[in-house]
């Protein structure tokens, strides 16, 4: 391990067992960051999913068509697929850890908000008008709260191939949580 990768994995409180080094592009050759040495999203996430495509993030929805199934429902250990928006020109793909609510699930994902960064279990909410997981907003390190930033989705990739059914998510107990947008209206979130 080179020492700026060493120093790197301190820096960030990664474990050095752990592999913080991506190659310039995506383990296929394809180009996706111009960082050198940062882990990128698109190998974490399919370390942690098991999902096996390669490539830019934004080519994961369309590519994961006929291999994998695909849907617009979180479910535990699927990929959210992040499209392309103002200066992330290559998506973003995180791993679902947990369906909390209808509104809210929490995320693994690298490179998000710092390079190389890896963040496990935190929040990404729905905030589209008809709950159908079309537009979220995520968890933003560097100020400790849900970024500002309303990220449109292509959806979500499940481990299952097509015409398997995915592994459901967990059933709803007890009351129904609060309403999370409702919360963030209120400042309370």
């Amino acid at each position: 391990m080179r020492v700026y990768q060493k120093l790197a994995a301190i820096a960030l409180g990664a474990s050095l067992a752990m592999p913080l080094h991506a190659a310039t592009s995506s383990d296929d050759g394809a180009a996706s960051n111009t960082m050198r040495n940062v882990l990128q999203c698109v190998p974490y996430a399919r370390k942690l999913t098991g999902i096996s495509i390669f490539g830019d993030a934004y080519t994961w929805w369309q590519q994961a068509q006929g291999r994998y199934a695909r849907g617009h429902e979180p479910r535990e250990g699927a990929v959210l697929a992040i499209k392309p928006y103002r200066n992330s020109k290559l998506g973003h793909v995180a791993a679902v850890s947990r369906v909390v609510d209808s509104r809210t699930i929490l995320i693994s994902h690298a490179n998000w908000s710092a390079p190389g960064k890896i963040e496990n279990n935190v929040t990404a909410l729905d905030v589209s008008q008809a709950n159908d997981w079309s537009v979220v907003r995520v968890w933003y390190g560097q100020t400790q709260r849900l970024g500002t930033t309303h990220w449109p989705v292509a959806g979500f990739i499940y481990a299952a191939k097509p015409g398997e059914t995915p592994k459901p998510g967990p059933r709803k107990r007890g009351r129904r949580h609060e309403d999370p947008i409702g919360e963030i209206i209120a400042g309370i979130y």
